[in-house]
């Protein structure tokens, strides 16, 4: 909810601080007292277009701060989130308005176009009577509203995939065909090509186990000599090998002497060792002659890695990207060979999407039909109490007509309208209401969706009393007080009805030093309602009248 309003050098204010709180909350005083000042500065906080002439006369800025105390999981936060913005309460929303009409924006200190503070603004606050592109009067928001009134969250995310399905086999069939037209454009040069790969046969890492190869046999000579010498000192004439069998002949024909039991273990390491150095020197002639055959040539290896760059250079590629190279290559010649039937199986796999996505299109369709009729019975019951008795709303749901019109939620149009009297035709709101109707238009229709919000959500209403009094003020004001109880709730009115059913009243004046606004106590509001029901002069008619209601309320 709004929990504090910060201005500076608007117009006649200099500088005030508003504390809000939670219920309905009353903004009272005479015409020209300066109420509008109050909604210009909140609108400026939320984002709607700046006038200079809002900066205070003598002043270079206007600054206006709201700041507003959120649960955890409130929507903006992701909103905001995404623009790298911390995600924390209070977030306080700040505009500086300069002499010169320019204005900078924040988001908890953070800069932000004016753009993105009105979209945060309008997730936060509903104004009726000052912005007429918010909330409701906003026909771009008639879906969502309805959707969450009927609770289509698990059908929305339904509808959600199937689009993505959709939106996913119309791009690979268009990318497909497109692959094709050029494939068949470059038929040649695609056979050739592959056939040249083929032909050559790339491995992925083979240049790197060439150039290893390479750099072992430029040193071939002394590795022949190396292992050379290693199998003659293990097993030539003189070798290790004879040197042990020498060694357990003579301890063998010493044995009586020494002692079988003294010589048994010294054996066995002996004949041990033997069978180490022979396996040892199999696996060194094996090394002798893989080094000095046929199969690791020189010549060989630099005809290879000569024919691998230079299939690289000519396709502008790395030596290992060339078994990836053939691999697409190829596919786009299948796409040549086999594209009636690829994208035949793309173009059913893409009626398949569209298919499920309608049956699910179809499903929302109908609960949102349902679910209009619904809303449209309960606004009405609020309408006769508000003397809106002749008027229809309609909560208008029509099919997209064709598929340009799908969308991730559906193929709907969703339009709350309204005829202001039986028989007439309906259209918008904005276009078909008058100010004062309008408003209690937005009222019923704000009372009967918020029994379904489960997000808190901060109303203000400007002059929605206009053309009434009576029994249907007092309507209007517990109507108010109903909305209240769930959401975060403001009026400027002139109505005593109205105002006896605030939890909280202000009034604002005017004074020496510009406008004031004031908080009331019980004994202040009293007198308050009894000038809005008298006039100039208090009567003790009007202070008894003003009391009856207060207890009313």
């Amino acid at each position: 909810m709004l929990t504090l309003l910060h201005i500076r050098n608007v117009v006649l204010i200099d500088q005030m601080s508003l504390d809000f709180r939670a219920g309905l909350s009353a903004l009272t005083g005479e015409t020209g007292a300066g109420k509008s000042i109050l909604l210009d500065s909140l609108g400026l906080a939320l984002g709607a277009r700046a006038d200079a002439g809002l900066v205070r006369k003598g002043t270079d800025q206007a600054v206006v701060s709201a700041e507003f105390h959120l649960d955890d999981d409130h929507p903006v936060f992701s909103v905001i989130e995404e623009q790298g913005i911390a995600a924390q309460s209070p977030l306080i929303l700040r505009r500086i308005l300069g002499s010169d009409g320019r204005s900078r924006a924040y988001i908890n200190d953070e800069p932000v176009s004016i753009s993105f503070l009105k979209e945060v603004g309008e997730a936060l606050v509903d104004i009726h009577g000052q912005f007429e592109t918010y909330g409701l009067l906003n026909p771009a928001t008639h879906r969502e509203m309805l959707d969450l009134y009927a609770g289509h969250m698990s059908v929305l995310r339904d509808m959600a995939a199937a689009y993505q399905a959709v939106k996913m086999h119309e791009t690979a069939l268009a990318e497909a065909k497109d692959a094709a037209s050029r494939a068949a454009e470059n038929e040649a040069y695609l056979r050739a090509c592959v056939a040249e790969l083929e032909k050559l046969d790339p491995q992925e890492g083979e240049e790197a186990e060439l150039l290893e190869r390479r750099k072992a046999l430029q040193n071939r000579e002394s590795i022949l000599e190396t292992l050379g010498f290693a199998v003659e000192a293990l097993g030539g004439e003189q070798g290790a090998d004879m040197q042990i069998g020498q060694v357990m002949r003579t301890l063998s024909r010493q044995m009586d002497k020494i002692g079988a039991e003294k010589l048994e273990s010294i054996q066995e390491s002996l004949d041990r060792a033997a069978t180490e150095v022979q396996d040892a020197c199999r696996q060194l002639e094996s090394l002798q002659y893989e080094w000095s055959g046929e199969g690791y040539r020189l010549e060989d290896i630099e005809d290879r890695l000569y024919a691998l760059r230079g299939a690289a250079r000519k396709h502008g590629c790395l030596c290992d990207d060339l078994p990836r190279l053939r691999t697409e290559m190829g596919d786009k010649l299948k796409l040549v060979d086999y594209q009636d039937h690829i994208i035949a199986d793309m173009t059913k796999a893409l009626a398949v999407a569209q298919k499920d996505y309608r049956c699910i299109a179809d499903t929302l369709h109908a609960a949102r039909v349902a679910a209009a009729a619904k809303i449209d019975r309960a606004v009405m019951a609020e309408l006769k109490p508000l003397k809106l008795d002749r008027a229809v709303f309609q909560t208008s749901v029509e099919a997209g007509s064709s598929d340009a019109q799908w969308g991730p939620y559906g193929y709907d149009v969703v339009q709350f309208r309204v005829a202001t009297n039986a028989g007439s035709d309906f259209g918008p709101l904005n276009k078909i209401a008058s100010g004062g109707e309008m408003a209690r238009f937005m009222l019923a229709l704000k009372v009967v969706l918020a029994e379904k919000s489960a997000i808190r959500s901060v109303y203000v209403f400007d002059e929605i009393d206009t053309g009434i009094g009576g029994a249907t003020a007092s309507a209007v004001g517990e109507r108010l007080a109903k909305l209240a109880m769930a959401h975060q709730v403001m009026v400027v009115t002139h109505s005593p009805q109205v105002a006896a059913r605030a939890a909280h009243h202000w009034v604002v004046s005017k004074a020496s030093g510009g406008t004031r606004v004031v908080p009331l106590d019980k004994t202040a509001r009293e007198e308050e309602i009894a000038r809005m029901l008298s006039g100039a002069e208090i009567t003790p008619e009007a202070r008894a009248a003003a009391s009856k209601l207060l207890e009313a309320g």
